[in-house]
């Protein structure tokens, strides 16, 4: 029995967790030298005043009344309170307790989990931050959007008094027709997207062959200059319920990086298709252009200012919205990439109602 009794002894006062035995007077009886260790104190000053006297000023309440239940012989279970070390050091303690009725005692196992509460303190601190940040964003892009608005009517209203009967030249009369068509849909697409910042995340089924032909329409000069020969194939999944304004904003940047990062001397080639797959849609848009070394980007390529090419028309924004319009409303993207051997982005939306 003397065997047995060194043995309990030795896990007792070597466990890794706090152990200790308190009477129900709230006095420690027996404490392992976890509990020393944690709050800087030795036994003599542990046993010689309540347990109370060691617990952060603002849990003394709620620890007394706690130890006042397991008195009446109700177990506690991951019951957190604050003790303070002899240095002042404030110790977060998440506490399991069990009364042993017939000698006046409670047996009680704690851990000291002040780490676990800092890192959930940073974490939200870092929430907030990106919360007040998100709607400062919100702010500057509302009123963007809004200002941008006076001036490109004011263009428009130019161009509109423009008598195209007195120009001779096809190729001019060409041109300004495509200015003034240029010209509205960059004042829809301002008007989208300050209705889009009001209401965000609305959702409806939009079709992906209206919203490219939309985008198309935006960027026709950018492709023709560039001879990009555009694949299209939306026959399996024509539709998709998704915010209209967040895919306009997908295909116009995935469109316009193709384009962008096309390898020197070979024309883009860029292929977007649709799937379902599960009850999920999927879009797809390929292109052959520089591509990406997948082991040094990494994470960083959805990153906000992130350039991975030595192009001075590079914000490193781009990819950072599709990823946060895919995201935002609960879908997912990958992409598959090879340095001059063109991107694969797969785009999963949310599951489709």
């Amino acid at each position: 029995m003397k065997e047995l009794d060194r043995i309990y002894e030795h896990f007792f006062n070597f466990s890794p967790d706090l152990l200790c035995i308190a009477r129900y007077d709230g006095y420690f009886k027996k404490v392992n030298q976890a509990v020393c260790d944690t709050l800087g104190y030795n036994e003599k000053e542990l046993y010689s005043a309540p347990i109370n006297h060691f617990v952060f000023t603002d849990d003394k309440l709620i620890t007394r009344k706690v130890r006042e239940q397991l008195t009446r012989h109700k177990p506690l279970l991951d019951f957190d309170n604050r003790y303070v070390h002899k240095n002042g050091e404030i110790i977060n303690l998440s506490w399991s307790s069990l009364p042993f009725e017939s000698k006046d005692v409670i047996f009680a196992i704690g851990r000291n989990i002040t780490h676990k509460k800092t890192l959930e303190q940073e974490r939200v601190a870092i929430i907030a931050k990106l919360t007040n940040v998100n709607k400062d964003l919100k702010q500057i892009n509302y009123t963007t959007s809004y200002d941008l608005r006076s001036p490109v009517n004011n263009l428009l209203t130019l161009l509109n008094l423009i008598d195209a009967s007195k120009i001779e030249d096809q190729g001019t009369t060409y041109m300004i027709e495509m200015v003034i068509s240029s010209g509205k849909n960059l004042k829809e697409a301002l008007d989208n997207y300050v209705d889009a910042i009001t209401e965000r995340t609305q959702i409806h089924t939009v079709h992906f062959n209206t919203t490219l032909q939309n985008v198309l329409k935006s960027i026709q000069a950018i492709l023709v200059n560039s001879k990009a020969n555009l694949h299209v194939d939306f026959e399996e999944a024509k539709e998709v319920v998704f915010n209209k304004i967040y895919l306009e904003s997908i295909f116009l940047n995935l469109l316009t990086n193709a384009v962008k990062y096309a390898q020197p001397g070979i024309e883009p080639k860029i292929a977007i298709t649709s799937r379902k797959k599960a009850g999920f849609i999927i879009l797809e848009v390929e292109d052959n252009g520089m591509g990406f070394d997948m082991e040094k980007v990494k994470d960083k390529i959805f990153g906000l200012h992130q350039n991975f090419h030595n192009n001075t028309d590079s914000k490193g924004v781009g990819l950072y919205l599709v990823h946060n319009h895919v995201t935002n409303l609960g879908g997912t993207i990958h992409l598959e990439s090879q340095p001059n051997k063109g991107s694969k982005f797969t785009i999963t939306f949310a599951k489709q109602p």
